[in-house]
Parts: structure tokens; C-alpha cells; sequence
């Protein structure tokens, strides 16, 4: 396969979601459909197999659900792939436990056509994506990690946290800051480590909440 194409795995239950998906997906000269899987152990064996760059993943399945697939994934041995979970407005519950299992995007399944290819796009380059509704969930009191009083960031931890919360890889926070890339490798490890992150993504989350996701 191309290096320069995006490899995609559509796994729902429903035959008209995945064809209306592929339909789409498969007029873009930057993406390429290499599988579909109806159900959760259908998806980890096509992973797999595949070894797709992004999983458009349904929660709700038979046999194994979406927060199955996640979970098995983040315990494999693989690296895992790009997860972005198609979900609808009614699920929005399931959000903080599929991001704690390592859901790098979540966007509702009546996205316009382009705006699925962007969020492929934005997983892809390392990126979090997220519908409103579904940070806004994410940012529930009731959420874990720890507390601003708890936490003491350097005003350069600050500035990176403040990036990653805009969406920002290391390689753009390395530019954005002039500083080597390796250098903003280690400020993300200490700032996961002292918020009690597991990724990018709680990060972003515990940002938001807390008051740190003002423009650097």
C-alpha cells in the first residue's frame, strides 16, 4: 500500500453504516477502506491482519462492543492504531471509559462526509478529536485524575499542556516553542506523570477542567 495513504477499518453492525462509510471513503485519493468487521472479535482479528492507521469503531456490537476492542487493544502487545469511535449523542456516557481505554477521537455518526475524512486526518497525525458534546461530558467534576492544588507545573509545562490541549503534536509544539522535539517528548512524560494522565487526550481533558487551556 501507498505510505502516503491513510489505511482505514470500519467496524459496526450495521451493513448500511459501513457501505455509506466506504462509499464515501473510498472516492478519497488519501484514504483506502482495507477491511470492514461487524462485531468486536471480528475487528481484532482484521487489526490484526491489517494493521490499519485508523479503526472507525462502534460501540454498541454484538459478541464483543467497542469498549471491548479498545481494551483489548491498549493490553496487546502491538502498538495500537488510531481509534476514532462513532458513537451517537444518546451514548455520550460511555465517552471518559473509552478514553481511558485509549479512544484518541469521538465523533457522532450523522458527521458530514468531509468532516469524517478531517477527523481521520487529525487521529492520523496524532491528534485528539472530540465532539463538543462529548468534552463537555469529559469534563464532569466526577472525573478522575488529580487536582490543580495538587499539581505544581513549571511555566513551561504549562505552555505545553496549553498546546496539547489546542491540538498540537510535538513536532508543532517543538516550533511553536523553538525548542527539540525530544525536549517536548519529556515535558508531555512529566505532565502526565504529576496530572495522573494516562495520554494526550486525558490531558487535554484535565486541561479544560482545570483552567490551563487558555491560548499559550
Amino acid at each position: 500500500m501507498n505510505e502516503d495513504v491513510i489505511s482505514v477499518l470500519l467496524v459496526d453492525d450495521h451493513p448500511v453504516v459501513r457501505q455509506g462509510l466506504r462509499a464515501y471513503l473510498d472516492t478519497r485519493a488519501e484514504l483506502e477502506v482495507v477491511a470492514e468487521a461487524e462485531n468486536g472479535i471480528e475487528a481484532l482479528d482484521a487489526i490484526a491482519l491489517h494493521r490499519p492507521d485508523v479503526v472507525l469503531l462502534d460501540l454498541k456490537m454484538p459478541h464483543m462492543d467497542g469498549q471491548g476492542v479498545l481494551e483489548a487493544l491498549r493490553g496487546g502487545a502491538d502498538p495500537m492504531p488510531q481509534v476514532i469511535v462513532l458513537t451517537s449523542a444518546t451514548d455520550v456516557e460511555h465517552v471518559p471509559a473509552a478514553v481511558q481505554a485509549g479512544a484518541a477521537g469521538f465523533v457522532y455518526k450523522d458527521i458530514e462526509p468531509h468532516a469524517l475524512v478531517q477527523a481521520i486526518a487529525t487521529v492520523y497525525a496524532g491528534q485528539n478529536l472530540l465532539a463538543p458534546q462529548a468534552m463537555r461530558h469529559l469534563m464532569n467534576p466526577k472525573g478522575g485524575g488529580s487536582t490543580p492544588s495538587a499539581v505544581e507545573l513549571t511555566p513551561r509545562e504549562k505552555q505545553v499542556l496549553q498546546l496539547i490541549t489546542a491540538g498540537q503534536t510535538n513536532r508543532q509544539i517543538s516550533r511553536h516553542l523553538t525548542v527539540a522535539e525530544k525536549t517536548v517528548k519529556t515535558h508531555v512524560t512529566n505532565i502526565l506523570l504529576k496530572i495522573g494522565a494516562a495520554d494526550r487526550t486525558q490531558a487535554a481533558v484535565w486541561a479544560v477542567r482545570n483552567g490551563y487551556s487558555a491560548d499559550a
